[in-house]
């Protein structure tokens, strides 16, 4: 974790209202299973990442003790214990990307951001993560940038999401090759890249 911390963390007033709209959806005293819910209310709240004043609050908002929550956001992937790039790309290093040829979309990826895996961008827009199973392996290679999905990527077509994001633009989100969803492709049916 970040050696700089804030020292404290609360809900502003509109993510409170959500937190106990989402605490509701619990019975009566399992209201802690709303850890990884209110965990992501207070990361995406805190521009993607989650400090330890943000853990402990979560905690004490559900009356658990807050070791169990520092448990659960050092656990998940989903949770950056550390800041993060306004756009943060998680690419999927696993067999089915690597074989589909992850290695050359991540070598793009760095070439293009001039950082490394695990490093942020000097201007702090984007963050570069390795991930493990983005669970699109049809579809590889697979990257996630904040909350999308780029699927059937190639070092091209990474390079143009990249440039997209950094003019400000929202490039298209899924396949980078027309495919719909994980139909197979060359099959020549409707619907089918």
């Amino acid at each position: 974790m970040q050696t700089n911390q804030p020292e404290t963390f609360f809900f502003t007033s509109e993510n409170l209202a959500e937190a106990k709209r989402i605490i509701a959806k619990y019975p009566a005293g399992k209201q802690a299973s709303a850890i990884l819910p209110l965990l992501d209310l207070a990361q995406r709240q805190n521009r993607n990442w989650l400090p330890r004043a943000a853990i402990a609050y979560v905690a004490d908002f559900l009356e658990i003790p807050a070791i169990k929550a520092f448990e659960v956001a050092s656990f998940y992937t989903m949770f950056n214990l550390d800041p993060v790039g306004k756009y943060l790309i998680q690419l999927c290093r696993t067999t089915p990307c690597w074989l589909a040829g992850g290695e050359a979309v991540a070598t793009a990826c760095e070439v293009r951001l001039g950082i490394k895996a695990g490093e942020t961008t000097p201007d702090g827009v984007f963050t570069l993560k390795e991930v493990e199973c983005l669970g699109a392996c049809v579809n590889a290679p697979v990257m996630q940038i904040n909350d999308d999905y780029y699927e059937d990527l190639t070092p091209d077509s990474v390079v143009k999401i990249i440039d997209a994001l950094a003019h400000g633009e929202k490039p298209t989100a899924g396949s980078q090759t027309g495919r719909c969803g994980s139909c197979a492709c060359g099959k020549g049916k409707e619907g089918l890249c």
